[in-house]
């Protein structure tokens, strides 16, 4: 059994956690509606919204699609360079720490992916100063697709731009979300320890990824759209077969972005 001192931690990280949550449903849900709007009229027209993060941010991205409840029209711009699979070594945390630094390799890994014209393009970055999460922002003002940045503005506000173009993430942006967690991310104070423990944006970050897809779907849904949205086996009267139709679906609208993309 858990002591008393380690459950009052443990429940000083839900409550923060919680706290978190409140202010993003109280404070941001203008900005979700005007990404939402902007997210829906790009899938009603046959465009994307790609979704980037790097580092820790690539979780709420992989929760977008595929995922139980998400649907075609968002398209993850997940690099396996950008994530870590071990602390230290090949596919490192070190080593991704180090990448998502470095000016110009995004503009490498766009390359394989049909951003442009007429596309939003979803960041999603606590930090919002690395040159990873900067770029993919750029570069897609640079081809023409609307810019949302999940980002801490707590942290924009204290902290100068990194990247040689003099920008943050927040200020490439034309919609911000902000996370509302505090820069240092980590909110637990545990007595006799230098610095805190429990980080809380990813948290912020998978609530308002998840918020995106449900705001964007009714957008959808009143403009007389209809998508499939991938379905877990656990919900009665599946049909067998029906992800692998999402799958194909999916497929064929990448194609179709792909040769629809000047290059």
């Amino acid at each position: 059994m858990q002591g008393p001192t380690q459950q009052s931690k443990g429940q000083t990280y839900l409550r923060s956690a919680e706290e978190v949550l409140a202010r993003i449903r109280q404070s941001q849900g203008e900005a979700i509606g005007q990404a939402a709007r902007r997210m829906a009229g790009a899938i009603a027209a046959g465009r994307a919204v790609f979704v980037f993060g790097s580092g820790h941010s690539v979780l709420p991205v992989l929760d977008v699609f595929p995922r139980y409840g998400g649907f075609v029209g968002f398209y993850p711009l997940a690099d396996p360079r950008l994530m870590w699979h071990f602390p230290i070594g090949p596919g490192g945390a070190r080593e991704l720490l180090w990448l998502e630094r470095q000016e110009g390799y995004v503009a490498n890994f766009l390359k394989s992916h049909p951003l442009g014209a007429g596309d939003v393009v979803l960041v999603f970055s606590h930090g919002g100063l690395n040159a990873a999460p900067v770029e993919v922002a750029l570069a897609g003002r640079q081809r023409g697709a609307s810019v949302v940045a999940a980002t801490s503005v707590a942290n924009a506000r204290t902290h100068r731009a990194t990247h040689s173009s003099g920008k943050r993430l927040a200020d490439v942006a034309d919609v911000v979300i902000d996370n509302c967690v505090p820069p240092e991310d980590a909110v637990v104070r545990i007595d006799g320890w230098p610095y805190p423990v429990s980080a809380v944006s990813t948290v912020a970050f998978v609530a308002i990824a998840q918020s995106l897809v449900a705001e964007t779907a009714a957008r959808l849904a009143a403009m007389g759209v209809v998508k499939e949205s991938f379905v877990s086996p656990n919900v009665e009267g599946v049909e067998p077969g029906h992800n692998e139709q999402v799958f194909e679906e999916f497929a064929a609208w990448v194609r179709g972005l792909a040769s629809s993309t000047p290059r």
